[in-house]
């Protein structure tokens, strides 16, 4: 199993299987609008643009789960990223990433890099899940850690 096997729904409202995403190195997101991380939208967006043309690519995750953070719908979501962060990666629609509503990518990424003393429960917007060209999820990087740390992480699997 890995990420290729999962399917997820773009945020215009279209099928979006990460299988599209085959041989790319991935960093997974769940984002929110309304948090005090939501300035890492520009940090994303800053490695998106340095290494897509390597085979790298960001995948933001819309959650409205931690302090009711990303209450907007998808066009807000839409516009909110374009105009205060220039976004161009893809961002899903919104979704659940705890609990018995979580999407089911959430489930295998939790279960295969599980958080600080083994918990799997994502804990707030912005933990972030790397995953190398063969779909396998590698790392597992909190809210707080800053995108731009993670261009040694990201080169290796380059």
């Amino acid at each position: 199993m890995s990420i290729y096997d999962f399917k997820a729904e773009s945020l215009d409202g279209y099928a979006a299987p990460l299988s599209a995403y085959r041989d790319k190195v991935v960093l997974i997101v769940n984002t929110a609008s309304k948090c005090g991380f939501t300035g890492q939208y520009a940090g994303l967006e800053a490695l998106y643009t340095k290494y897509k043309d390597r085979g790298f690519v960001v995948l933001g995750f819309p959650c409205n789960q931690f302090g009711a953070q990303e209450p907007g719908d998808a066009a807000q979501i839409a516009n909110f990223c374009a105009l205060n962060y220039q976004v161009d990666f893809p961002i899903m629609r919104k979704i659940d990433v705890n609990g018995p509503t979580a999407h089911p990518l959430y489930g295998y990424l939790k279960r295969q890099q599980k958080g600080l003393l083994g918990t799997e429960n994502i804990k707030w917007n912005f933990t972030k899940f790397l995953v190398d060209r063969k779909g396998e999820v590698r790392s597992r990087f909190g809210p707080a850690t800053e995108p731009k740390t993670l261009e040694s992480a990201i080169e290796a699997l380059l």
